[in-house]
Order: C-alpha cells, then structure tokens, then sequence
C-alpha cells in the first residue's frame, strides 16, 4: 500500500510535468526514472531490512532518497496547483492553458531546493527550547526544576552514532535535574542499532534518565529494546512510576506503554498501574507518547503529561491532517482538563520520511515552577 500511494504522485510528475518539457525522449525517461527509484524509497527499506521503518544502507543514500522522495511528492503539489489554476482560467483563454516553460524550470527548482532544506532542518542536532510549566501544589523545593525532554529520536543509520553523540553532548551540557525520553527511541533491532544507540549510555542528569516505549518499540521487539535501554542506564517505566524527593518533598514520574500495544500483545497502557502506590499529594508528571489519551489520563488527576509522536506535523499545513489521527493534539500546550499536556515537536523523526518545513525540531528544556 505504501508503495502504491508514493507511487501516484510520481505518476501525476511524470504525465503533467515531465512530458510536456521540450526535451528529447531519454532525457526525459532517465529522470522519470530516477523520481520513481525516489518514490520507492519505502519498498527499498523494506528490501534492505525487512521493514519500511529501518532502512539499513549509507547514511549518505538515505539522506538522497528523501531529498528525492521529497521534491516527487512538492513537484506533484505544485502541479495540482498549476491544473488548478489553468482549470480556473479555461473559460476565458476557450482552451486549456499551456504553462510555460520557465514557470516548469522554476516549479523543480523550488521542489528541489524545498525538499534540501527540509531534510537538512530534519537531521540537524535540534536547538534548545526553554519551556515552563506551572504546577498547582509544586513543593517548594521543585521550583525551578529543570527536566530535558528528548522524544521520537529514531536512532537509526540516519540518526546514527555521531548525531547521537552530539545530542548527548548538547543535552549533558544543560546540566539538568532529570532527563526523560518519551518513546521511539530506536528504528531497528538490537543487532543493528547497537553501536547507533551506544551514546546514550553517557546522558547524565541528577535525578537519572527514565524512558518509555513509543510505538516504533513494538516493530522490533518491545521486549528485548526494552530490556537493552535498562544496560544503557535508563530506567524505564512501562505501566509504573519513580518517586523523586528533595528534602522530604515529593514529585512522581510515571510512564505509560504505547497504544500499539494492542497489536503485539503487549501490555497495553494502563494509567491506574502506573499511579498505583504513588504518594496522593505528590504531583504526577506522566510520560505518554501518544498524546491522543491525554483526557484520560487528566481524569486520572495527572498534573502535566509529555508527549511526542506526531513530530509537530513535519510540514506547515499537515497539522490539521495530523490532529485527525491524535484528537486534535499535535503540537505545544493544551489544557486538558487539569492536566497540562505538552507534546513535543520530536528531537528527531522517522527515517521514512524525514522532512521538515517550518516545523523545526527541539531539544527541550523543561522547568517546573509553582503556580500561583
């Protein structure tokens, strides 16, 4: 299905944009061909590993085919666009306009250069983002705790070792009290993500480093990533909650599994284990990678939830498509309930795709303060 979705805008490219260009026949057959290898980008994923989510070739090649997968998909937009147009002006040209050459030279200019800086602006170590959350009942003694929220990495040969060892570099930089990382830590399995994934082990904050499973956790084995993140001194909270003190004054960290649970047989997320046992007075901070059961979890008298998942909608003008699938939370603050929700634009994004424009990623800064 994948393929054949991203194989129709290379098909509208190819009869509406590239045919009518006056070039010879070969020119124009060998770019056809190198947008389709472009729009097939997942189907070679799916040769090189098994699975559309991990492509395991150069990093150098993976960055080629988005940038070409991008400027099929910005080319078909632009095209739709200029048909639009031309519709809109049959009536009164008594003919269907022919677009200029030119313009057509500018359209693929513009995609290209569009679908560059969207995957540079993706695989950039993200900037710092300060954010503050107020917390009705917030001991004294947490104001001014700081947490870095790092989220959707997708460790993976795009983000591999060395941009991994930058973001630990950047985040262990910030000195914080607590750094938690909420799902979607990885994109493939153990025995290919191993030495990707190494840096981690070196994130240090205070108060420890927690973790929970997104849903790309469940396609390569929940279990076993689950288990290795613990070797990489995390801790993970599936379903359960740490209790962090500052002289007697308590804040509870409690973390969810993943929705995708469902289809794995996995336990799914369940929010009264998580608070089971912990203290009642105690603000709850939940870590919950799909923010879509933040009403549920407000309901629960969580204080604040941190999501990731939808990377912020990637592109301006996808948030509305995104927010179908999430109940309308995609990005920033939302009061639910209250519950403070805040999901993250993402630290990364899945390697599938990797394009971002006018939505920047972010490695987050968090600040707790008392609300008055």
């Amino acid at each position: 299905m994948f393929h054949l979705i991203f194989g129709l805008p290379w098909l509208l490219v190819v009869t509406r944009f590239i045919q009518p260009l006056p070039w010879i026949l070969s020119v124009k057959v060998s770019l056809a061909i190198l947008l389709l290898i472009g729009s097939q980008y997942l189907l070679f994923n799916r040769l090189s590993s098994g699975s559309v989510f991990s492509p395991e070739f150069p990093r150098v090649l993976v960055i080629a085919f988005n940038v070409v997968m991008g400027t099929v998909i910005l080319l078909a937009f632009f095209q739709i666009a200029l048909d639009l147009v031309s519709l809109v002006l049959l009536p009164f040209k008594g003919h269907f306009p022919r677009a200029p050459v030119g313009l057509r030279y500018a359209m693929g200019i513009v995609a290209f250069g569009m679908a560059a800086l969207g995957v540079s602006q993706a695989i950039r170590v993200p900037p710092l983002k300060d954010i503050e959350i107020q917390i009705k009942g917030l001991p004294a003694a947490f104001d001014g705790y700081q947490m870095v929220q790092l989220t959707d990495l997708h460790i993976s040969r795009l983000f591999s070792t060395g941009w991994a060892e930058k973001v630990v570099a950047k985040t262990n930089a910030l000195n914080a009290d607590l750094i938690v990382i909420t799902g979607d830590l990885i994109d493939g399995n153990i025995q290919s993500r191993r030495g990707d994934i190494a840096p981690l082990a070196n994130l240090k904050a205070k108060d420890g480093v927690y973790t929970i499973p997104g849903n790309h956790e469940y396609f390569f084995g929940y279990e076993d990533w689950m288990k290795y993140y613990e070797g990489l001194n995390m801790k993970t909270l599936a379903n359960g909650h740490a209790i962090i003190e500052r002289g007697g004054a308590k804040i509870v960290i409690a973390g969810v599994t993943d929705l995708s649970s469902s289809r794995t047989g996995a336990p799914p997320p369940d929010i009264a284990a998580a608070l089971n046992g912990a203290p009642e007075i105690a603000p709850v901070i939940l870590l919950d990678h799909q923010p879509k059961e933040a009403a549920r979890n407000a309901a629960a008298g969580v204080a604040v939830q941190l999501s990731g998942h939808t990377h912020g909608g990637m592109v301006l003008g996808l948030k509305s498509l995104v927010a179908r699938a999430n109940n309308g939370l995609v990005s920033g603050f939302y009061q639910i309930g209250g519950m403070q929700l805040y999901v993250n634009n993402g630290t990364a994004l899945w390697p599938g795709f990797a394009i971002r424009l006018g939505v920047p990623s972010e490695l987050t800064r968090i600040t707790l303060r008392r609300a008055g």
